[in-house]
């Protein structure tokens, strides 16, 4: 592995990477599309083109929730939904990716309890507060049956299941550009793969079905793979059809630098190791799972350093 490489600037995203929906302004219903056409005319797209990141709105993400941290007393999820959205404008047609900043956090939440011990997790949130938080979405629900995330959120990885929607022609790495008056970038690196919602399910469900046909159904780690594909189609069916979907290595290009950046190709590798798998060849489909496995635990073990 490459050495890794730490960004230092003022304000950095986290480690984390998204997968991303963009849907076209055209899907929403009134009067929500008005409020995003809204936003969009005011704000102008992140990205014009679909080889322009969002790295700069993503790090003014970034920004704002630390600033709310600091102007008041922390709590575990904000009080309203912040109104905000990703824009990207690809071929003259505008696609808006909402936050959800407030059904996001209450997600985290419920990651938070999984990966922490009891008395740690008491002690950064207490059980009242939690029980607060739970109640309060519970309400929420009931009268948001149909609400679902237009990002989900990875931290210190990708996880495997998200490259089987993309191919190696989505790939877009965008070095950092340097200001030279200044101790950051004047723009960050990023890379990120972007493909249509058709071609990210019609993969989505070759992958799938080569995995539930050609390996063992008794192996623990196929059992979650496989699960685990099928999960993140079921949510892209809840999308638009001509949407765009994004997976953004976010925050992680900022922990992992240039050279391991420049060489990253586990989309490609997963690619071809479920085309193996498709074509009956194990032994090929095996060792891409490997390769990709072997390359992202030595990313996760930067987590035990930090």
């Amino acid at each position: 592995m490459p050495s890794v490489t730490a960004v230092r600037t003022s304000v950095l995203p986290p480690y984390a990477a998204h997968l991303r929906v963009y849907e076209p302004l055209a899907a929403y219903p009134e009067p929500e599309r008005a409020r995003w056409q809204a936003w969009a005319a005011a704000h102008g797209p992140d990205a014009a083109g679909p080889h322009r990141p969002v790295a700069a709105a993503a790090l003014a993400e970034q920004r704002a929730a630390l600033a709310e941290l600091a102007a008041r007393t922390p709590r575990p999820l904000p009080e309203h939904e912040d109104g905000r959205a990703y824009v990207r404008l690809v071929d003259g047609v505008t696609y808006i990716c909402p936050w959800t900043t407030r059904l996001r956090s209450w997600q985290a939440l419920e990651e938070l309890a999984g990966a922490l011990p009891v008395a740690l997790l008491d002690t950064v949130l207490p059980p009242a507060v939690r029980a607060a938080a739970v109640a309060d979405r519970e309400r929420w629900r009931l009268a948001h049956p149909d609400a679902r995330p237009w990002i989900l959120t990875s931290r210190w990885e990708v996880p495997l299941r998200w490259f089987p929607l993309f191919g190696e022609e989505d790939r877009r790495y965008v070095p950092a550009v340097p200001d030279r008056g200044a101790r950051g970038p004047a723009e960050p690196a990023a890379l990120f793969y972007l493909t249509s919602m058709v071609q990210a399910r019609r993969r989505v469900a070759r992958g799938y079905r080569a995995l539930r046909l050609r390996t063992p159904s008794g192996e623990g780690r196929t059992r979650g793979l496989v699960k685990g594909v099928e999960q993140v189609g079921r949510w892209l069916e809840e999308f638009h059809p001509r949407s765009l979907v994004e997976l953004d290595y976010g925050g992680l290009v900022h922990l992992l630098g240039p050279g391991w950046l420049a060489e990253e190709r586990s989309v490609g590798v997963v690619e071809a190791g479920l085309g193996a798998l498709g074509a009956g060849d194990a032994a090929a489909a095996v060792q891409a799972y490997e390769s990709v496995t072997a390359r992202w635990r030595q990313v996760l073990a930067l987590r035990q350093t930090s």
